[in-house]
């Protein structure tokens, strides 16, 4: 069954609805947000039918999509999923699922060599592998990091929509450090992904602060188109993190050149993977090698650093170095 983009945006828009199980939904209240949607996303003004929804739930609650969407009818009148927690998106992909994927892998293939398309072997090599997981979990020949306790990816769809169309947000988010949610209005600018997990680039109330939020602390969040968006100031978004290492910076902080010591073991695998794109290697003997990168000190360079234990020791800046000392002191007080 041929499955146009108009109608899997229908199907989408329904899924959205049917899972706010806080409201009661009438098939005009569908179709008023279907209308709504493919004005938004490609604006049709010529709205939609009451019987292209109720064609699109039956659809839905078919195999002919692999949906078999629980869609019910209560008090003759509102629609809603019988399942709690249902969606469509949680639905396994069917065999002709399977057979497009496997065509547009074998299209994919053939641009991998193309130096535009650099970053295709991995998109390729996930595809591939997400295929071949579906028609058999068991005999996957690449294995990539997979975290299913994972939190926030959920938020990735709705932010990355808000960035694009420059859309407000209403972000109620909680840290680590606080004991109950708070509300921040929210420009959201760029998602940036570190470490396995997802941050969001943002500016609050009156666009002048930024902040980084991380996507697994977001409790909740709503468009609120009544708020005019707001550029960034003074900024620019997709240079902002290319000086330090993971996603924490003061506003006012300027790189530093820090300069290390690394055992002539443990120098092959930052020659293999570089710590920044600034690295660069000062001396090399038999016992040590001295490296320096140019970032903003922040945690997430101290962690990086520690990892490497025993095996490397900070040079300069002296400020670094103590800071270092002083958390290994503390480790080691932990075996005591």
């Amino acid at each position: 069954m041929a499955v146009n983009k108009l109608a899997l945006l229908r199907y989408r828009i329904i899924d959205k609805c049917l899972q706010n199980r806080f409201r009661k939904w009438t098939l005009t209240d569908l179709m008023e947000a279907v209308s709504d949607a493919l004005y938004e996303y490609e604006g049709i003004t010529s709205g939609v039918g009451k019987r292209t929804i109720q064609l699109d739930i039956q659809n839905m609650r078919s195999d002919k999509l692999g949906y078999n969407a629980p869609i019910i009818v209560r008090d003759k009148k509102y629609y809603c999923y019988e399942e709690k927690g249902y969606s469509i998106t949680n639905s396994p992909l069917s065999s002709h699922d399977i057979d497009k994927l496997n065509e547009v892998v074998s299209l994919l293939k053939q641009f991998k060599e193309f130096s535009y398309f650099d970053d295709l072997s991995s998109l390729v090599a996930r595809l591939e592998d997400k295929v071949i997981s579906k028609e058999n979990p068991l005999k996957s020949p690449i294995q990539f990091d997979k975290n299913k306790k994972l939190k926030g990816t959920r938020w990735l769809t709705p932010l990355h929509h808000a960035i694009v169309k420059k859309i407000s947000i209403d972000l109620l988010y909680q840290s680590f450090k606080s004991e109950k949610p708070k509300v921040y209005h929210i420009f959201p600018y760029l998602l940036k992904e570190f470490n396995n997990r997802w941050f969001l680039l943002c500016s609050i109330d009156d666009g002048t602060e930024i902040r980084i939020f991380g996507l697994d602390r977001i409790k909740d969040l709503k468009e609120n188109p009544f708020r005019t968006y707001q550029d960034p100031i003074n900024i620019d978004i997709y240079t902002y993190f290319n000086d330090l290492i993971g996603v924490s910076k003061q506003s006012e902080q300027q790189p530093e050149e820090i300069k290390f010591r690394i055992t002539a073991d443990q120098l092959p695998y930052l020659e293999t993977k570089p710590l920044h794109t600034t690295q660069e290697i000062l001396k090399v003997d038999k016992t040590f090698g001295v490296v320096q990168i140019t970032v903003i000190w922040n945690y997430e360079l101290e962690r990086e650093l520690l990892g490497f234990g025993e095996s490397l020791e900070v040079l300069s800046p002296p400020a670094l170095r103590d800071k270092m000392t002083q958390r290994l002191k503390a480790g080691l007080a932990n075996y005591r």
